[in-house]
């Protein structure tokens, strides 16, 4: 029996080393290495740890198949996008040969799971009719779960640049992390962080361009270099219009910034309008895409400037105002 007891120490202790060791290997790897690790993990759990000396509480623990139906999708997951075609291939794939890439999940106290990755998976599992599905099981708090859906998310390789910039958004707001860390866990430079968070700068009229595919990531860095919204709406309507190319785009981008006059210090100071009359400003360069400068005299008197960049850009304003 004191042999017995001896040998069961020594399992448990080289299934400590080898989980420890495994580990120092991931730490630092970002989250993809995390979760590829967790197979090396499991495998060195069950070959060295007999049933009755595995603990009550692991990190990552062997789920088996656990039902679907207790199952939660994170409602912070970022991506809310899935192909309905996509799904209904790997739907099919499922019913004919079951998952072989299990889910990640994390036990809940009301005794269900939370999805952290695999929900493609889990989607398409239930479209098959499974009642059951494989998972591993992890042991993480919200903040946590969080934390491994966005990153885990990053690690797609079919993210559109606005996704990946409000998942770093994300990451730092609701995970309290710097861009410095979010570059580190990325293993991504600081500048290219900063690129796309830049991008939420951006009219919602060229974010959903930049998330449709119909601008790219470089279209986008180039409509960003200027500084006043209609003219970035401008530009926009240029690219989308004409099809223009990146390179296109940064010289006009580059040509419109060359012909603004330089500041003039001995220029009137032009009064800040009220409220009421600056919301007037913003909707009629809403309503013409294009810059509106108004201006008002306390005795009421003013006058109303509205620019355009082409002949082109002039027609579409007349047709605007139905001249």
């Amino acid at each position: 029996m004191v042999q017995a007891t001896n040998t069961d120490e020594k399992v448990k202790e080289n299934a400590n080393m080898t989980n420890s060791n495994n580990k120092k290997k991931a730490l630092g790897l970002g989250i993809k290495a995390l979760l590829n690790n967790i197979d090396e993990e499991l495998k060195a759990t069950s070959e060295a740890v007999p049933a009755a000396a595995k603990p009550a509480s692991a990190t990552v623990a062997v789920g088996g198949r656990i039902p679907v139906d207790q199952i939660e999708v994170n409602p912070k997951q970022p991506r809310h996008d899935f192909d309905e075609q996509a799904l209904k291939e790997l739907s099919e794939s499922i019913a004919l040969h079951d998952i072989i890439q299990p889910i990640t999940v994390a036990k809940m106290a009301n005794g269900k799971y939370r999805l952290i990755s695999g929900e493609r998976r889990f989607r398409a599992s239930k479209m098959a009719g499974l009642k059951d599905i494989p998972a591993y099981i992890r042991t993480v708090d919200d903040q946590e779960l969080l934390e491994l859906a966005l990153l885990e998310n990053l690690q797609r390789e079919n993210l559109n640049a606005m996704e990946i910039a409000l998942s770093y958004k994300r990451l730092m707001d609701e995970c309290t992390l710097t861009q410095e860390q979010v570059a580190e866990r990325m293993k991504k430079e600081r500048s290219t962080v900063t690129n796309y968070l830049r991008l939420l700068k951006l009219p919602p009229d060229i974010q959903k361009s930049v998330r449709d595919g119909q601008l790219s990531m470089g279209h986008a860095r180039a409509i960003i270099s200027l500084e006043n919204v209609d003219e970035q709406l401008y530009v926009h309507r240029e690219v989308i219009q004409k099809g223009l190319s990146v390179r296109q785009v940064e010289q006009l981008v580059k040509n419109m910034i060359q012909e603004k006059k330089p500041l003039d210090k001995n220029a009137p100071v032009i009064p800040k309008l009220p409220p009421a009359y600056k919301r007037i400003e913003d909707n009629m360069a809403s309503h013409f895409a294009t810059r509106v400068s108004l201006s008002r005299k306390k005795n009421g008197k003013g006058s109303i400037q509205i620019e355009f960049y082409s002949d082109e850009d002039l027609e579409r304003i007349m047709d605007a105002m139905k001249i």
